[in-house]
């Protein structure tokens, strides 16, 4: 089983998605990023994203994320951020620990195509 099965198909991530969203937008570190951002759309390519991420039959048509994030200046601290509201986000819906920590390890290689400042 997949672990996009494993916590509940399209509706799991996206009620994930949308409670990330809240987390993120509600940080007063990274609100400033999302400014101008059409956000449903935003929204829709992340759960498209995740869900092809972590097995869905989903397929993922965005930007590559290098292409996604260039001109951002996101920094380490920022993507570690957003990385815990993640976390924070798949606890709160009942998300296994180690199915968090595989999620997480699915995401984490992205860090060099995200962070863009020093």
């Amino acid at each position: 089983m997949s672990i996009y099965e494993s916590i509940g198909g399209a509706p799991a991530v996206s009620a994930a998605v949308d409670d990330f969203y809240v987390r993120v937008l509600g940080d007063p570190k990274l609100a400033p990023y999302f400014v101008g951002v059409d956000v449903p759309k935003l929204k829709a390519h992340q759960r498209a994203f995740i869900a092809a991420a972590i097995g869905g039959s989903e397929i993922y048509a965005g930007r590559d994320m290098s292409s996604a994030h260039a001109g951002l200046n996101i920094t380490d601290a920022d993507f570690d951020a957003v990385v815990g509201h993640l976390v924070d986000t798949l606890a709160g819906l009942g998300v296994p620990e180690e199915t968090i920590g595989q999620i997480g390890g699915a995401l984490a290689p992205l860090r060099g195509n995200v962070v863009t400042a020093i």
